[in-house]
């Protein structure tokens, strides 16, 4: 479904991905790991259209993503999370939800993803008429994979879901990722938790210095001391 083909992105100067390849197929769950700076999160800008890359290519279903305006990866089917949730503070919870809906015109299957939204998210539902800048961080980030599912994305993008979140919330956050991927959706994840994220992830690839070092299925790197050491703290 998703493919990279020796990605490239640079920052002025500075090359932060180096020639990424990686592969994810329908309905499963990829995790991208990796110490913080080691180009994650710029992999999955450029495959978001965030950034231009500087060479390499990314194809979504056959298709390059780098020749379409970002505006166009959510009616292609994409849909991302950022790092630091990026919701709409001065709109309500049901309104942020909304907007992630807003190019779809069925209106019977917009209310139904919202139900499922709500089942995943019931806080969501309490919260409906609450502003989004008054939500604690991780009201914020199930806020974000709502608005995300709102769209009925064929892949969804998570770009460190954990990030600054207390623990039981990062464990009911990684629970519903891992029920999407149950589900059948097709996930992305990139984040500096290793250990969950290879908890919840089918295969996965290692990041280091930009360049993806290792790759194999999650419960082989899991297992692997050389990760372990470097990601695990064991």
């Amino acid at each position: 479904m998703l493919e990279l083909r020796a990605l490239d992105v640079t920052y002025g100067g500075i090359r932060a991905v180096r020639g990424a390849s990686l592969a994810v197929e329908a309905r499963e769950t990829v995790a991208l790991v990796g110490a913080n700076g080691a180009g994650k999160s710029s992999t999955l800008r450029a495959i978001a259209r965030l950034h231009d890359a500087a060479g390499g290519d990314a194809l979504f279903e056959g298709r390059s993503l780098l020749r379409l305006p970002p505006h166009a990866l959510v009616r292609a089917g994409i849909a991302l999370v950022p790092e630091g949730r990026g919701v709409f503070p001065r709109l309500t919870v049901a309104e942020n939800l909304a907007m992630g809906a807003y190019w779809r015109s069925n209106k019977p299957a917009v209310a139904a993803d919202l139900d499922e939204v709500h089942t995943h998210f019931p806080r969501l539902a309490e919260r409906a008429g609450q502003l989004a800048g008054t939500l604690s961080g991780g009201e914020q980030q199930m806020l974000a994979i709502g608005r995300a599912m709102m769209s009925r994305p064929r892949l969804l993008l998570l770009d460190e879901p954990s990030m600054g979140l207390a623990p039981l919330m990062v464990q009911k956050i990684f629970e519903v990722i891992a029920a999407l991927g149950r589900e059948g959706m097709t996930i992305l994840l990139v984040e500096q938790n290793a250990r969950l994220a290879l908890e919840v992830s089918q295969r996965a690839y290692v990041m280091e210095s930009g360049e993806i070092t290792h790759g194999g299925r999650s419960s082989d790197l899991l297992a692997d001391p050389r990760v372990r050491a470097a990601y695990l703290g064991e």
